[in-house]
């Protein structure tokens, strides 16, 4: 029955490692697909658009995140069984042989990986179980070794061998422990970042009994656990989302597997598409246009492109034709306005005779310059402030409030009122009501005071008919006196409030 059950495991074991090298070969021409179809958006045009090309991808937990890594440490835990051998030599001499049943097995593990390829584990294991004539027993193992793995993302098929020692424990044949070799193939699979379920078939070696020296008899063993990943670290130098471990740019952010995608260039002239104004032909640096005749102006600019000169237009001065599209005796190159005849410096008709910045069409008076004074300024026409606008201009005297309030007093209101029509029979003009106060008291109450009362006065005037996007308003405080504030006198006139007009 032994000798059956090893056949079925060693075939089992066959069969394991053949699936981990058909993944390993497939993993690697995977591998080189992806490399050669990079070559090819190499060498080809690059489908991608520049948008997609210039945004990393976000960092993101993947297959490729959750596989083997160098410098990691595993803790793990794990149950099976073990089917020790009849012919174990785990007796004490004198006493008398008698084989173990099947034992189950627990035991924890430590593994360290400097490689993502490569590992150290050490374990140990307690396998309770039976003699053979039914008395209480059990085998116990303590062991390290060499693990050899295919990195394949969340699937990780491994090989491992080592050695260490097998005991066992009974009361018929007393406490041995013999040396042992074993190898044996698993794999793991990753569920998440820390947690991964990992399967091994083995085969553990031990002296045979009542054999010659060297004479091994196999115990094989199935195992079922869990390893634990302790924190793992993804340096990344560029920030591209790619760790420095898989990024074969590490130190340049990139899209493609950490490197920056191949650079457009249509034509070949060694400029960039995205940099190139003529991608269908090649140039010079930075325009990437030609320059044929090679006077510094480009083809496309240059109105003769074949003959050199260092002109305005590209042309030599002597055996080139004039251009002069609109016939104002002014060449093309040196007229602002090539296609407007105009006997002009510029070569182009003079639109604001009267130099007050406004343009024929819109002056109003085109011989004559307008008076900029806030008065209907967009005429274009010389003009006066009309006396009733006057007259609300600057400080205006007699607008008086409550004492330390923004109340308005009742005989202020027939002055306000006059402002109010003013202001309806010239709908264009715009006022700005500032608050003003002496310096008696805090500034900052004294801010907020003016403010109020250049509020309470616009709130007037709006009730008044005055639509109130024509008024604005401020408060100034203390902070612009027109008279001595150490004086009662001149403190009675700091307090006041003024109309600006603010017309355009």
């Amino acid at each position: 029955m032994q000798t059956k059950f090893y056949n079925r495991f060693s075939s089992t074991l066959l069969k394991l490692s053949s699936l981990a090298v058909l993944g390993s070969v497939t993993a690697s021409a995977a591998a080189a697909e992806g490399a050669a179809a990079v070559s090819l958006s190499t060498s080809g045009a690059s489908a991608t658009s520049s948008a997609e090309a210039a945004s990393p991808p976000a960092p993101s937990t993947d297959a490729g995140e959750l596989g083997p890594e160098p410098n990691l440490w595993e803790l793990g835990l794990f149950g099976g069984l073990m089917f020790p051998s009849s012919s174990h030599a785990l007796v004490r001499p004198g006493r008398e042989q008698q084989p173990f049943e099947t034992a189950g097995e627990l035991g924890a593990r430590v593994a360290y990986f400097p490689l993502a390829f490569l590992g150290l584990e050490v374990e140990g294991a307690g396998m309770p179980s039976k003699l053979e004539d039914g008395s209480s027993g059990g085998l116990f193992a303590a062991r390290g070794h060499g693990i050899l793995q295919v990195p394949m993302g969340r699937f990780t098929p491994f090989a491992l061998g080592g050695g260490g020692v097998l005991g066992g424990a009974s009361n018929r044949m007393g406490t041995d422990r013999d040396p042992a070799i074993h190898f044996g193939l698993g794999a793991k699979y990753a569920m998440d970042e820390s947690i991964s379920v990992r399967l091994d078939l083995r085969d553990t070696l031990t002296q045979k009994y009542a054999a010659d020296q060297g004479t091994q008899t196999h115990h094989p063993e199935v195992l079922l656990g869990f390893s634990f990943t302790l924190e793992r670290h993804h340096p990344d130098r560029d920030g591209d989302g790619f760790a420095d471990f898989r990024d074969d740019c590490p130190a340049v952010p990139g899209t493609e597997q950490g490197c920056p995608p191949p650079i457009a260039d249509e034509d070949e002239d060694g400029v960039a598409d995205d940099a190139d104004r003529c991608k269908g032909s090649k140039g010079a640096a930075p325009s990437g246009c030609p320059d044929t005749d090679g006077d510094g102006k480009l083809d496309q600019e240059d109105e003769c492109p074949r003959k050199a000169a260092n002109t305005a237009d590209g042309c030599p001065l002597v055996d080139c034709p004039i251009k002069d599209r609109d016939g104002d005796g002014r060449t093309d190159a040196t007229d602002k306005c090539p296609d407007e005849p105009a006997p002009t410096a510029d070569g182009c008709i003079d639109r604001d005779p009267d130099r007050d910045g406004i343009l024929e069409g819109v002056d109003k008076c085109p011989d004559k310059a307008e008076t900029a004074n806030g008065f209907q300024d967009q005429d274009g026409c010389p003009d006066e402030v009309p006396a009733a606008i006057k007259k609300f201009s600057g400080v205006i005297r007699g607008i008086n409030f409550a004492r330390d309030k923004a109340e308005i007093f009742p005989g202020s209101k027939p002055l306000l009122d006059e402002a109010a029509k003013v202001m309806k029979e010239f709908p264009e003009l715009k006022l700005e009501i500032s608050g003003h106060t002496d310096t008696q008291g805090a500034r900052e109450h004294n801010l907020d005071l003016s403010k109020r009362r250049a509020d309470s006065v616009k709130a007037y005037l709006v009730s008044q008919g005055v639509d109130e996007t024509r008024l604005f308003t401020r408060g100034a405080g203390p902070d612009e006196p027109i008279a001595d504030n150490k004086i009662e006198a001149g403190r009675a006139q700091n307090r006041r409030i003024e109309f600006k007009n603010v017309s355009k």
